[in-house]
Order: C-alpha cells, then sequence, then structure tokens
C-alpha cells in the first residue's frame, strides 16, 4: 500500500477543543479525508501560546486585536510559523483549514470590528502556508482533495 499524503488539519475541524470559545467544529468529513491523506492535526492560536479559551481576535489592518483591545499580532506570527514549521517536517503540501479564522481563514475574515462583518483576506497561518508553497482548503470549500 502506498504511503499517505500527509495534510495539515486544522484541529477543531478533527473535534479538539481549541477554539477561542473553548470549543470545535468536527467536520465529519474529514474521517474520510483519513482514508487518502496522514492528517496533521495543528492549531496556529495554541502553537502561538494562547490559551483556550480566550478573547476573541480579528484581523484589522495588518494587525490581529482581541475584543478587549489587545494587540495578539505577534502571537498569531508564532502559532504560523510553528505551523509552517509543522508542514515541513511532515511533508504537507496542502492544508485543511477553518474558515474565517484570524490564523485559519481563507477568501474571507472578519473585518477587525467584532460585528459580524466578512471581507477579503487571510488568516495569518493561511497565509504563511500559501506563501511558503502550501496550498490551503477551507472548510467550505474542499474541492480539490
Amino acid at each position: 500500500m502506498p504511503e499517505r499524503e500527509p495534510l495539515l488539519v486544522s484541529a477543531c475541524l478533527m473535534g479538539v477543543k481549541c477554539r477561542y470559545d473553548g470549543g470545535e467544529q468536527y467536520l465529519p468529513a474529514v474521517a474520510k479525508l483519513m482514508e487518502s491523506y496522514a492528517l496533521a492535526a495543528v492549531c496556529p492560536e495554541v502553537l502561538g501560546d494562547m490559551p483556550t479559551p480566550r478573547t476573541p481576535a480579528e484581523i484589522r489592518g495588518d494587525r490581529v486585536v482581541s475584543a478587549d483591545g489587545e494587540d495578539r499580532t505577534e502571537k498569531f506570527r508564532l502559532g504560523a510559523e510553528r505551523t509552517l514549521a509543522i508542514a515541513r517536517r511532515v511533508g504537507a503540501k496542502k492544508a485543511l483549514l477553518k474558515s474565517r479564522s484570524p490564523s485559519c481563514g481563507k477568501g474571507l475574515v472578519y473585518d477587525g470590528t467584532f460585528s459580524g462583518k466578512l471581507v477579503p483576506g487571510r488568516g495569518a497561518a493561511a497565509a504563511m502556508l500559501e506563501e511558503n508553497g502550501v496550498r490551503v482548503f477551507s472548510d467550505e470549500d474542499m474541492r480539490g482533495l
């Protein structure tokens, strides 16, 4: 049997309770992906030394700011760097990440006003992965996986 291709997956999509609110976003389709891929769970925010639960954060310009006004840009950058390091270590060329997240979002992210408004953009980890040759897929658009 050939070795399965590695695939990074947002840990919350695998049922890990690591979201800002202490919850998860289990995606049943992930179980099916295990037939074709060797899954590697990542949570860039936890990898950035942030606790669970934590105050929600959104991207505001080139910064990541929490709802209580704390600038978390460096923690998000650290989490993105550590996520990229894991991708390199396991040889992942693809990642399935949680949509709309300030870490993992691809295509649309919240606008930084905490009003629920979405704008075009990418989360910190999604951007860093793509800039380093990892193809990022969203849980809202898994075509190509």
